[in-house]
């Protein structure tokens, strides 16, 4: 496989860098197949995965793991192994997140890097090629979408959230007649980055989610000003042996504290 050029973008360097570059190649190869009629398989009998899936998982373990050797290595495609335990720094992949929409020719799916250090991601990239559009993180240098600084605004007077209609439905009923609830975004972590992006104000995450739907979207959210909330309130970790997490809010200001009473228990 071609090394990736650390130097893809002025300003960017290390892990930031390698990753975005990654995910720009792999977003190209996933863009080979994206309406083309891939072959598909069925993972649990429920969840789709196609060959698309498969080349980029194979194309980026590849690039990253020979540029980062020491790292641990965690993706929604390859089987996970213990030894990513013990590495300082981990790979969280998502080769196709939204394989869903992806097959069904929804342009709204994304490659999702991110480099998890000590539970929190350190940088993450999410490439969205059928859209051209790239976002990008580090902690403490802000969240970009092709080259331009993010940052969540305001909540609107009628907020846009998303996420299943079963946890908006248990919204107070006085909030729940003020809010433009969004239909179905099939990609989870491009519906976080819509919000560092303001394109939403809020949503919810069903239970069930992955380190790999969420660690780089976590952090691009977090350095445009927003947060993703657990039902304790806190932020999620990864990278641990447990990868799945229970219902997430995510949002900003006032519209995020309702979103995370109601995930714990506690709205009214």
């Amino acid at each position: 496989m071609p090394a990736v050029d650390e130097a893809v973008d002025v300003g960017l360097s290390g892990d930031l860098a390698l990753i975005v570059g990654a995910a720009r190649d792999a977003g190209q190869i996933a863009l080979k197949y994206f309406r083309n009629s891939p072959e598909v398989w069925m993972k649990g009998g429920t969840s789709p995965v196609s060959e698309a899936d498969y080349a980029v998982d194979h194309f980026l373990r590849d690039v990253l793991m020979t540029a980062r050797p020491d790292y641990g290595w965690l993706s929604e495609e390859t089987t996970d192994g213990e030894e990513r335990l013990t590495a300082r720094r981990l790979f969280v992949v998502d080769p196709i997140d939204g394989t869903r929409g992806f097959l069904s020719g929804d342009a709204r799916w994304c490659v999702s890097i991110a480099v998890v250090e000590a539970g929190r991601p350190i940088a993450g990239t999410l490439e969205c090629p059928a859209r051209r559009e790239t976002f990008s993180a580090a902690p403490g240098q802000g969240a970009f979408k092709n080259g331009e600084l993010l940052t969540v605004g305001p909540v609107r007077s009628k907020p846009r959230v998303g996420g299943p209609k079963n946890m908006t439905r248990l919204l107070p009923p006085r909030v729940l007649r003020t809010i433009d609830s969004v239909p179905y975004v099939p990609s989870l972590a491009y519906r976080l980055a819509m919000i560092a992006d303001g394109a939403l104000d809020g949503t919810f995450v069903k239970p069930n989610s992955h380190d790999w739907d969420l660690a780089a979207a976590d952090l691009i959210l977090d350095e445009a000003g927003g947060r993703l909330l657990d039902a304790r309130g806190g932020r999620p970790g990864y990278g641990g042996a447990e990868v799945r997490h229970g219902a997430l809010a995510a949002g900003s200001g006032d519209l995020l504290e309702v979103l995370a009473r109601v995930i714990s228990g506690r709205s009214g």
